[in-house]
């Protein structure tokens, strides 16, 4: 997994700054009995080097039509095979004169790799979606959450991973997704 320096200079400023907030004195009583103070020893952390951050951006614009899309995600990697991770997401899409829909949510995400180009995924995602369609006979609003939980399949090399994932509480009639299957691309550093 190749680290870019930008990202590698984030997580050592914020290591860094987490350390400094956090000092501590020990007292040690000499064979003289004079008290002394020494400073703590500082344990060094390897956290930071197993984060890696990373999600997806989005968007389109037509003909009185615009789509946006953002979703932040980080993930830790406990070891070669497992890591997890949490996300957030938020949607935008409206049409002039038809609907504007606003999603907005977040997701835990489980990834197994059991080879180097393999990696298999559990997400749980949780979306509140906020609609309003503008009909004919009038205008329609309606607000409801939305559960999702994927299981995926994709191919890794280095930081990216292409698949697909299903998600097995599917729902035609919630209007969040138009099928059950989609489409993947996964990218940390």
């Amino acid at each position: 997994m190749k680290k870019n320096s930008a990202t590698k200079g984030l997580k050592v400023l914020l290591f860094v700054l987490l350390m400094s907030l956090n000092y501590s004195v020990f007292g040690q009583v000499t064979k003289t009995g004079v008290k002394t103070t020494i400073p703590a020893q500082k344990k060094s952390s390897d956290f930071w080097n197993h984060v890696q951050f990373g999600g997806g951006i989005g968007g389109g614009i037509g003909n009185q039509y615009s789509n946006l899309y953002v979703a932040p995600s980080a993930i830790y990697n406990f070891n070669a095979y497992f890591s997890a991770g949490t996300g957030l997401q938020m949607s935008y899409v409206s049409s002039k004169d038809q609907y504007n829909n606003m999603i907005v949510g977040g997701s835990l995400i489980g990834l197994f790799n059991p080879a180097e180009f393999i990696q298999f995924s559990v997400e749980l995602e949780e979306l509140n979606v906020s609609s309003t369609n503008h009909l004919i006979t009038g205008t329609e609003k309606t607000n409801f959450w939305n559960t999702g939980l994927f299981l995926g399949l994709g191919y890794r090399t280095e930081n990216v991973t292409i698949g697909a994932k299903y998600n097995v509480l599917f729902n035609p009639d919630n209007r969040v997704y138009t099928t059950g299957l989609m489409p993947f691309v996964r990218v940390y550093f």
